[in-house]
């Protein structure tokens, strides 16, 4: 049994030594709209995944699909969000994504796009 066990342990050795592969994440395609919250979205929002996934959300959806959203990511996923970020994140993505406005040209073209 020793002779089958020391192949083994010299192999996790090697892995334990080696350095993980060198990762690039992709390019941004997508940006979070300057509004007021945008800065707790990004520090909160951002370290798990990119403005994409806010941006290729259904259009238009009210307060509480956000509520929903958010929730999710702090009780599903775990993502560690105060209750007062939690609140901002949630006002700053109704607001800004709820419905289409002048302020905000780049809705035409799709919530968040970068240019």
């Amino acid at each position: 049994m020793a002779a089958i066990a020391a192949p083994w342990g010299a192999v996790a050795r090697q892995a334990a030594t080696k350095s993980p592969p060198a990762y690039s994440p992709p390019p941004e395609t997508s940006r979070f709209i300057e509004a007021p919250g945008v800065e707790v979205t990004r520090k909160y929002c951002l370290i798990c995944h990119s403005a994409d996934y806010v941006s290729t959300q259904p259009p238009h959806m009210p307060a509480a699909f956000w509520q929903n959203e958010v929730s999710k990511m702090r009780n599903a996923y775990g993502a560690s969000i105060p209750d007062d970020a939690a609140k901002a994140i949630v006002d700053y993505l109704a607001t800004t994504y709820a419905e289409p406005s002048a302020k905000h040209p780049q809705d035409q073209a799709g919530p968040g796009r970068a240019p």
